[in-house]
């Protein structure tokens, strides 16, 4: 091709095109690659990468073990890869069962990182030759009441995964889980894994019960790219999937983006692009359409990896710059009956990013017109969206693999590890932190705790939600939130009508 933009792996089934991106030779040229490229150098190495938590930032360990900056964290890598397989292959083959035998389920409770990357390995590439796997990650007792329902529960492998092992989502979800498994008279114990760091609260529980095994978790290995570590290699093991082909194309395609020279760099070229079309400050969205039902999960996943890292106040330096890069996304062709007459025609805020599989992923695949089969019409609904796209003046990438399975997943995941990583170098922040998600777990708790004052409160003297605000020093319109949601679970009641703009609805509450 004549593009500078456009860049193929000489012998590996990996191809990125950004020559629809608008991109300047010269301007790529003069974005700060000097400091990147030793950025990631010197994070590899085992520098300091989070000075907020005094922590190094090693995912690529995961995968090269050799390159750990201590023959420590090389062993301990080592240690957790070959103790999952031995778990696995036992519970795969009956050895390692509950009390009513082969375990044929496995349950995933999880949140974020600690589940998006599993259920994105497990959806992609999962064939039946394993345990099937089912996901835990939120708090809704509807939903999980829904995955409950569907368990059989005597043969259902748990997995609870939390660094801390004081994560409020996973806690939750394990507690329901214990119970449901109590009242089937299932013992807990024997049915449930940890996955989590040394210490924790977690594991200090599962060790004290004599949980089934117990999996590490490090601190310098953050939840949004652990899905190489235990975290993902677990469930898809336990799933049948094949991990070493996995951990190949993610090493195989760390060494691709470790290459110097930007414009050979897959993981440098689209941190550039990145950059020169979002004026470095994130001015376009980015609109991931993978054109394979396999990858659906690959935006959501993408969302986190790419959002909770990018998306930050400060800078290195402390001064505020509200850095960010917004992502969403579903898959083709179904995009083309959902959100592409916007992209086409509406703003011009995004760069779209399609992601290409050349093999059908069947055998014999049937022919549904003259010459072309199923997968002729998914590449021509591709292609033709790129260059509708195109003639408007709009801006795309396509990043084409060969087929998906997990040589293909991994080095997808490491590719968009890295260009996250060399983009943070480039707007010169740390994207291995999270004020933002901790903020928000901080402001939870404390909001729970006035769910509880408002109970007791109600009980000592009912009133409207103004009131009980004022006698608590809380903000009005949050007591109400908590007061409609207590009464919908008929743990107060609520008498009278009115609205008073200011505070919302004069009921008086009451026990």
């Amino acid at each position: 091709m004549t593009s500078p933009f456009f860049l193929t792996h000489p012998v590996l089934p990996w191809t990125l095109d950004l020559s629809a991106m608008g991109l300047d030779e010269a301007a790529f040229a003069s974005l700060p690659w000097d400091r990147a490229l030793a950025g990631m150098t010197a994070l590899e190495a085992g520098a300091i990468a989070n000075p907020d938590e005094e922590r190094q930032v090693g995912h690529y360990w995961l995968r090269a073990p050799e390159l750990a900056p201590t023959l420590g964290q090389a062993q301990q890598i080592g240690d957790m890869v070959e103790a999952v397989r031995d778990f696995a292959f036992a519970v795969r083959n009956g050895v390692r069962g509950g009390p009513a035998g082969a375990f044929t389920d496995v349950l995933h409770v999880g949140i974020g990182g600690s589940a998006l990357g599993p259920a994105l390995l497990l959806d992609a590439l999962s064939a039946g030759d394993g345990l099937r796997v089912h996901f835990l990650d939120n708090t809704d007792p509807d939903g999980i009441a829904r995955v409950l329902r569907g368990l059989p529960l005597p043969t259902t492998l748990v997995l609870v995964v939390s660094k801390s092992g004081g994560t409020p989502e996973t806690r939750t979800g394990m507690l329901l889980v214990r119970e449901a498994l109590e009242e089937a008279q299932l013992s807990p114990r024997r049915h449930m894994v940890a996955i989590t760091g040394e210490g924790s609260k977690l594991d200090a529980l599962a060790a004290e019960e004599g949980w089934l095994a117990r999996f590490p978790m490090w601190d310098w290995v953050g939840g949004r790219t652990s899905v190489t570590a235990a975290v993902g290699l677990l469930p898809a093991e336990l799933a049948g999937i094949d991990t070493h082909a996995l951990l190949s194309g993610a090493a195989d395609m760390d060494g691709w983006t470790r290459v110097q020279d930007p414009l050979l760099n897959p993981a440098a070229l689209l941190a550039g692009a990145w950059h020169l079309v979002g004026g470095g400050v994130g001015d376009r969205n980015m609109v991931v359409v993978p054109y394979s039902d396999r990858l659906l999960l690959l935006s959501r996943y993408l969302q986190q990896l790419v959002m909770e890292s990018l998306g930050q106040r400060l800078d290195r330096q402390g001064r505020e710059v509200h850095q960010g890069l917004s992502v969403f996304g579903n898959k083709g062709s179904t995009d083309q009956h959902a959100f592409i007459q916007q992209l086409r025609d509406g703003r011009d805020d995004f760069f779209l990013l399609f992601l290409q599989v050349l093999e059908d992923g069947v055998g014999r695949s049937t022919e549904v017109g003259e010459g072309v089969n199923a997968g002729d019409f998914l590449q021509g609904f591709l292609l033709g969206t790129r260059r509708a796209l195109r003639e408007e003046g709009r801006l795309s990438a396509t990043l084409t693999v060969r087929r998906v399975d997990a040589y293909a997943l991994g080095g997808l995941i490491a590719l968009f590890e890295r260009a996250v990583g060399l983009y943070a170098e480039l707007i010169d922040i740390n994207a291995y932190h999270q004020p933002g998600v901790e903020a928000g777990k901080k402001a939870a708790a404390v909001l729970l705790s006035l769910s509880r004052s408002l109970r007791e409160e109600v009980a000592r003297a009912p009133g409207t939600a103004a009131q009980l605000a004022e006698r608590l020093g809380a903000e009005p319109l949050e007591c109400w939130y908590i007061l409609e949601r207590l009464a919908a679970t008929h743990r107060v009641g609520r008498t009278g009508d009115g609205l008073d703009t200011r505070y919302g609805p004069l009921s008086r509450w009451e026990i």
